[in-house]
C-alpha cells in the first residue's frame, strides 16, 4: 500500500514538471473583487481566454480578456476590426507590466503594420480600461459601446515582449500568432476561428523564404569560402579547391537569387515588413553579382602586378558577404519567432564551423611553417 501511495506521489509530481504550464478552463477562474461574467471562452491559440456580460438593449459590452502562461516582459492585445479580418484596422485593447511592477492597460488603434502600439483614441467608445498581472497571467478589463443591433465581430488577440527599455517588440510571424483572429458573436457566445487560403500561402512562403536563403547565403557560401581557403595548403589536390568553389557558390547564388526573388514579393505585398533585414538581403545580392562580374571578368592572371590587389579584394567582399549572411539568417529566424529550436540549431551549426575553421588554420599554419622550413633548409644546404 505504501509501495502504491510513492508510485501516486511520483507520478503527481512528474505530471507537474512535464505540463506545469496546463490552464484551467476560463469557466473556472475566478477574478479578484468578483467582477462575474455570463459568458466566456477559451481562444484557440495562446493560452488566452475572452470573458464577457453583453447587454442586447444598450449594446454595452464588459470584457475582460486573460492570457495565461504569460513573462512579466510581455505585452499582450485584444481587438475588435469593425471592417475586415486580421491586425490592420483594429481597434485594440493593449496591456502590459511596466518595470515599477504597476500594470498599464489602455487603447490603441492600429492603422499599421509597422504599428509601435502607442496610445490612442479608438473608432467606439470604451470605459474603464484597466489590467493586472498576477500568477503568470495578464488581464485587461474593459467596458466596450457597440453600434446598435450589432452583436458579431471580427476580433484579434496577440501577444509578444518588451525590451529593457520599454519598447515593445514585433510579435512572432509564425504558427499560433498568425493565427490569432477570428468571428466572435457576443450574443449567442459562439467564437469561430477560420484560416483562409491566403494567410495560409503566405505562411508558406514565408517558410520556403527562410529555407532557401538559410541553405544558400547562410550555408553553402560559407562553405564554400571554408573550401577555397584550406584546401589550397593541399598541393595533392591541385586545382580541385577551385573547382569545388567554383560549384558551390554557384549553387548557393542560384538558390539565393530565388530565395531573394520571394523576398522581393513577400515586400512588394502588405504584411510585416523589416526594413534592416530587407536591406542587408539587397546589400548580399548586390556583393554576390559584384563578386561573380570580378571572378569571371575581371580577374588578372596569377603573374599579373595587379592580381594583389584582385586577391585583396575578392577576399573582402567574400568575407564580408559571409558575415552579413550569417547575420541576416539569424535575424529572418528571429523575425519568424515561433520556437528557438531553429536558431539554436544554427547556432550550433555556426558554432561547429568556428571551431572546424580554427582547427583548419592551425593545421594549414603548421603545414605552411614547414614548407617554409623545408625550404629553408634546402636552400642553405644547396
Amino acid at each position: 500500500m505504501a509501495t502504491i501511495k510513492k508510485l501516486l506521489l511520483f507520478l503527481t509530481l512528474f505530471t507537474s514538471f512535464v505540463n506545469p504550464t496546463t490552464s484551467e478552463p476560463c469557466s473556472s477562474y475566478k477574478f479578484p473583487n468578483n467582477p462575474n461574467y455570463a459568458t466566456c471562452n477559451d481562444l484557440p491559440v495562446l493560452d488566452s481566454s475572452l470573458h464577457w456580460n453583453y447587454n442586447p438593449k444598450t449594446s454595452m459590452i464588459d470584457v475582460a480578456f486573460m492570457k495565461n502562461n504569460v513573462k512579466e516582459s510581455s505585452w499582450i492585445a485584444w481587438a475588435i476590426n469593425p471592417n475586415a479580418k486580421g491586425m490592420l484596422g483594429s481597434q485594440a485593447l493593449i496591456g502590459y507590466r511596466k518595470s515599477d511592477g504597476s500594470f498599464k492597460a489602455y487603447t490603441s488603434s492600429i492603422t499599421s503594420y509597422a504599428t509601435m502600439l502607442q496610445e490612442s483614441n479608438i473608432s467606439f467608445p470604451v470605459y474603464n480600461v484597466s489590467g493586472m498581472y498576477a500568477d503568470g497571467s495578464m488581464t485587461i478589463f474593459a467596458s466596450l459601446q457597440l453600434p446598435q443591433n450589432v452583436s458579431m465581430v471580427n476580433h484579434v488577440w496577440q501577444e509578444g515582449s518588451v525590451s529593457n527599455d520599454g519598447t515593445f517588440r514585433a510579435h512572432a510571424l509564425t504558427g499560433s500568432n498568425v493565427q490569432s483572429f477570428g468571428t466572435l458573436d457576443f450574443k449567442s457566445g459562439t467564437v469561430s476561428q477560420k484560416i483562409d487560403g491566403k494567410l495560409k500561402a503566405r505562411t508558406r512562403l514565408k517558410n520556403v523564404h527562410a529555407i532557401l536563403n538559410a541553405v544558400s547565403w547562410g550555408t553553402l557560401m560559407p562553405i564554400g569560402v571554408i573550401l577555397a581557403r584550406y584546401l589550397k595548403a593541399f598541393e595533392g589536390l591541385g586545382s580541385t579547391w577551385f573547382h569545388l568553389h567554383r560549384v558551390c557558390q554557384s549553387i548557393a547564388l542560384l538558390i539565393g537569387t530565388i530565395g531573394f526573388g520571394t523576398g522581393l514579393y513577400m515586400g512588394s505585398h502588405p504584411g510585416v515588413h523589416n526594413n534592416p533585414h530587407r536591406c542587408v538581403g539587397m546589400t548580399l545580392m548586390t556583393l554576390a553579382l559584384v563578386q561573380v562580374c570580378v571572378a569571371f571578368c575581371l580577374r588578372p592572371k596569377k603573374d599579373h602586378k595587379y592580381r594583389k590587389f584582385w586577391n585583396i579584394f575578392h577576399l573582402i567582399v567574400g568575407w564580408t558577404t559571409i558575415v552579413l549572411a550569417v547575420w541576416n539568417v539569424f535575424k529572418g529566424l528571429q523575425i519568424l519567432g515561433g520556437d528557438l529550436i531553429w536558431r539554436n540549431i544554427y547556432g550550433c551549426v555556426i558554432g561547429s564551423w568556428v571551431i572546424i575553421v580554427i582547427s583548419l588554420e592551425v593545421g594549414t599554419g603548421i603545414i605552411s611553417w614547414k614548407k617554409k622550413r623545408k625550404r629553408t633548409i634546402h636552400e642553405l644546404s644547396a
